[in-house]
């Protein structure tokens, strides 16, 4: 079984699952698996440009159907809050009205372009998460610089510690095969090694990693103008992107604290949320958690799936949020995941 028909087989799953959730939800059944409330993620929001390789077409939804996420959620009933506002929320009783508060990851362009005036025309606060060495331009994106390359060439050589190899990368099979490979070997071993040896290779084939950041994101001017919506947050999202759990203690402290300076440098006041980059349980751990709390920050968030209830008071830096994901763009997909109920049957779920 190729790796493309492995993929269409997981998602034509979870897409059952989201549809017999939705009919669920539809018809009453467990009602009380919603929990109070919901926290969605996002990256991109822009029209759809379809290429031959989409490594990361997951994290990019059109501005149509973020208009009809919004409209979607509203008709169920989901007030729409700002992020800020849940530690509050959760500490109180009473209001039986779900919350839908918005967030979107990296700081790109699209987000001030497409989103905010959606957003906007729905009265729906967004916090905006912000890598500083993103929008300062030290440092780089590598899965767009790596789906840039691998679009590209058919073949490619890259040393994953054992030497020099020489990648087939003709078919979109072979592809999506060495964008995975690589990706773990990011993930397995120093990361801004990895990030150092993708953009090395980029720039062979005349691919300019820094380039790819200052086309997809916001500068500190246009992070200062989106921010004066009184829609918008701005949260702090690390200096490198890089998974904290693999960081020592006293790195996670740092890029926690230059991210929450460097977006009160913007604002003009000291960010009280973080989202901790890739956010799985790889990625991040309660430990993180516990420093971010040391750190000042009210809330924070990761991309491990699950409601909002009143139990994540206790894990008020720690909680889940649900991916508005690009490879399921269906508004009933959307009301199936925001119900709770496949979370149900999920071991340890929010």
């Amino acid at each position: 079984m190729t790796a493309s028909v492995k993929k269409l087989a997981k998602r034509i799953a979870i897409a059952s699952g989201l549809e017999t959730a939705n009919l669920l939800r539809a018809a009453g059944v467990m009602r009380g698996a919603r929990g109070l409330g919901a926290i969605f993620t996002l990256h991109h929001v822009r029209p759809h440009e379809e290429t031959t390789f989409e490594p990361n077409a997951h994290l990019e939804i059109t501005p149509e159907f973020l208009d009809l996420v919004l409209d979607r959620l509203k008709s169920d009933g989901y007030r729409f809050v700002a992020l800020a506002e849940i530690p509050t929320l959760l500490s109180q009783t009473g209001s039986s009205q779900p919350f839908a508060a918005f967030t979107l990851d990296d700081g790109y362009r699209n987000n001030l372009v497409y989103a905010l005036p959606i957003f906007e025309k729905y009265e729906a606060p967004f916090t905006v998460f912000v890598a500083k060495g993103l929008a300062e331009r030290t440092h780089t994106i590598w899965w767009e610089t790596l789906a840039a390359l691998l679009r590209k060439e058919e073949k490619l050589g890259f040393d994953f510690g054992s030497g020099h190899e020489m990648l087939d990368v003709t078919t979109t099979d072979a592809k999506e095969r060495v964008f995975a490979r690589i990706t773990n070997h990011l993930h397995r071993h120093d990361e801004s090694a990895a990030v150092a040896a993708i953009d090395l290779v980029a720039r062979k084939h005349e691919i300019d990693p820094d380039e790819i950041v200052d086309d997809l994101v916001m500068t500190p001017a246009e992070l200062n103008l989106l921010e004066a919506s009184p829609l918008v947050s701005l949260g702090a999202h690390t200096i490198s992107h890089r998974a904290m759990s693999r960081l020592s203690d006293p790195e996670v402290r740092d890029e926690m604290e230059a991210s929450r300076d460097y977006v009160a440098a913007i604002t003009g006041n000291r960010p009280s949320s973080f989202a901790y980059p890739y956010g799985t349980r790889e990625a991040a751990t309660q430990r993180q958690a516990a420093i971010a709390r040391e750190v000042g920050f009210n809330i924070a968030v990761t991309t491990q799936p699950g409601v909002v209830t009143q139990r994540s008071l206790g894990s008020i830096t720690y909680l889940p949020r649900l991916s508005i994901n690009g490879l399921y763009q269906n508004v009933r997909y959307v009301s199936g995941l925001a119900s709770g109920i496949p979370f149900r049957f999920i071991p340890d779920s929010a």
